[in-house]
C-alpha cells in the first residue's frame, strides 16, 4: 500500500499512537492531550495531498533547500505552530512532536503492509513532507513569540513610566527644598530620573530594531567626551562595589545622538560590572582617533567560547556561567548596543585575550544615513 493511502486510512490511530508516545516525552510533560491534538489530522491531510502530487528531482532537492513553493493561504502546519506558541508549549515541544509522529507513520506503515517497489520513494517523500511541516511551524512559532515578546516590552515600558514619573516628581521637590549634600542627592535623582524616562520611551524603538526597521537618531552636534564621563560617574554611584575607571583622550566631538551613546554606554559598563570578579576593576576609555570615537570597556572574564562571543549581542541572551551580581534585566543590553552603533553607522566588537574580555563602541563623527535629526 502507497504511503499516502496507508497514513488516510490509519489516521485516527496514528493520532493515537503519536499521543500515546508524545505524553511520555519528558519536554512534553503536562501537556494536556486537547492540546496535543490540535490540528495533527489537517497536518496529515496536508501531508497526504503533498504525497500525492508529482515531484521532480529539482523540486526536490529545492524543497530541501527550503525553497519549497510558497502556500497561497497559511498552512494548517503554520497555524499549529502559532497556536503552540499561544498555548505556551516550548519550541522543544513542538519539535518533539513532529519526531514522534515521523516514528509512529512510518512504524506502523512497515508493521501493517509488505514492502514493495515505492518504499523508498515513499519514505523520502513523507520525510520531506513532515520536515516541511516542521519549517513551517518553528517559523509561525517564532513570529509569535517574537510577537508577544515586543508587547511584553511594550507594556512593561508603559506601566513603568507611572512610578518613575513619582519618583522623579519627589525628587524635583527634594531638590527645590533641601540645600548641600541632600540637594546634590536631590539632584542626581532627578537627572537619573529623567535618563530613566528617556529609556523607557525608548522600548518601542527596540521594538522596532528587533523587526528590522532601525533604531530613530536625533543627531548634534556634541563633544562625547565630557557625556560619557558624566554618565560613568552616574554609574559609579550605581555599582559602589566595582572600580570603574576612566580615561579619555583625544577629539572626541562630532554629530551624534548624546542619549543614545550614553546609554551605550551605561550598558556595557553595567555588563561589565555584573559580571566582574569582586576586587576587580572595569576599565572604560573613550578617544577620538581621526574620522571615529571609540568606546570601550574591558574586564575580567572566565573564557568564552567563541560561538559565544558571537551570540552575546543576540536580545534575551546572558553569558552561561552565572554573574557575579543577580541581574532581573531581561539580557537586552548588548543587543541595545549593537543597535545604536547600527544606528550611528558604527559597530560594537567583543574579543577576549589573557583571561579579560573586551567590548568596542566604534562611532564615525558625521553620520550620512537618513536618521532623524532635531
Amino acid at each position: 500500500m502507497r504511503l499516502s493511502q496507508f497514513i488516510y486510512d490509519a489516521k485516527e490511530k496514528i493520532i493515537a499512537e503519536s499521543l500515546a508516545h508524545a505524553v511520555r516525552i519528558p519536554a512534553m510533560k503536562g501537556a494536556s492531550t486537547a492540546i496535543l491534538h490540535n490540528h495533527l489530522p489537517l497536518i496529515l491531510d496536508a501531508i497526504c495531498r503533498d504525497l500525492k502530487q508529482a515531484q521532480s528531482r529539482t523540486q526536490s532537492i529545492q524543497k530541501s533547500l527550503g525553497n519549497a513553493q510558497n502556500s497561497p493561504s497559511e498552512t494548517a502546519a503554520q497555524t499549529h505552530g502559532t497556536y503552540r506558541a499561544r498555548s505556551g508549549l516550548s519550541i522543544e515541544q513542538l519539535i518533539a512532536e513532529y519526531r514522534v509522529m515521523r516514528s509512529c507513520v512510518l512504524r506502523l506503515w512497515a508493521d501493517t503492509c509488505e514492502p514493495d517497489q515505492h518504499i523508498s520513494g515513499d519514505t523520502l517523500r513523507f520525510n520531506e513532507a513532515i520536515d516541511q511541516a516542521l519549517a513551517e511551524s518553528v517559523a509561525f512559532f517564532t513570529i509569535e513569540v517574537s510577537r508577544w515578546r515586543g508587547i511584553f516590552l511594550s507594556v512593561l515600558g508603559h506601566d513603568l513610566r507611572s512610578p518613575v514619573n513619582t519618583v522623579l516628581l519627589s525628587a524635583e521637590l527634594l531638590k527645590q527644598r533641601t540645600s548641600g549634600d541632600t540637594q546634590k542627592l536631590a539632584d542626581l535623582l532627578v537627572r537619573s530620573g529623567r535618563r530613566l524616562t528617556t529609556l523607557l520611551d525608548s522600548l518601542l524603538d527596540y521594538n522596532k530594531s528587533s523587526l528590522g526597521v532601525g533604531m530613530e537618531l536625533h543627531l548634534k552636534p556634541v563633544d562625547l567626551g565630557p557625556q560619557c564621563q558624566e554618565e560613568v560617574e552616574l554609574l559609579r554611584l550605581a555599582f559602589p562595589k566595582t572600580r570603574i575607571v576612566f580615561t579619555l583622550c583625544g577629539d572626541t566631538r562630532g554629530s551624534f545622538d548624546a542619549s543614545r551613546v550614553r546609554e551605550a554606554l551605561a550598558n556595557l559598563i553595567a555588563n561589565a560590572a555584573q559580571h566582574s570578579p569582586p576586587g576587580t576593576a572595569v576599565m572604560v576609555a573613550v578617544a577620538g582617533t581621526g574620522p571615529v570615537v571609540e568606546l570601550s570597556t574591558e574586564n575580567v572574564s572566565p573564557p568564552i567560547p567563541p560561538d559565544e562571543i558571537n551570540a552575546l549581542f543576540d536580545p534575551l541572551r546572558r553569558r552561561s556561567h552565572a554573574p557575579r551580581i543577580p541581574s532581573p534585566n531581561l539580557g537586552l543590553g548588548l543587543f541595545i548596543v549593537r543597535e545604536i552603533a547600527r544606528a550611528h553607522q558604527g559597530e560594537v566588537t567583543a574579543s577576549t585575550s589573557n583571561g579579560h574580555i573586551r567590548f568596542k563602541v566604534v562611532l564615525p563623527k558625521l553620520v550620512t544615513a537618513t536618521s532623524s535629526a532635531d
